[in-house]
């Protein structure tokens, strides 16, 4: 049986906020608060791929510093590269405009 989807968002919220690296934990744990109530079952499973990654991959995914691999350059990959200048400009520590 597998478990309910407000379950996998707490899971997925503390993942999101406990990563290690700071920087990490700061895009990810702002996208996940801001995000993760409306995603889909879908979107939930890729949220939760991206996790699963090594903090220094996934950061330089988020930031550019390396490209993407396909199997996670998904909608939400997008999402959250779209959102990180955005919120970290908001708090002074990102691109401004």
């Amino acid at each position: 049986m597998s478990e309910s989807p407000d379950i996998l968002r707490k899971k997925l919220r503390i993942r999101a906020w406990r990563r290690g690296f700071k920087e990490a934990d700061l895009i990810l744990g702002r996208f996940c608060d801001d995000n993760i109530d409306g995603m889909s079952a879908e979107e939930l499973t890729q949220f939760e791929q991206l996790l699963d990654q090594q903090d220094q991959d996934l950061y330089g995914w988020i930031i550019g510093r390396e490209p993407t691999p396909e199997e996670f350059d998904t909608p939400i990959m997008d999402r959250v590269k779209a959102y990180r200048p955005h919120r970290d400009a908001a708090y002074g520590d990102g691109p401004k405009g």
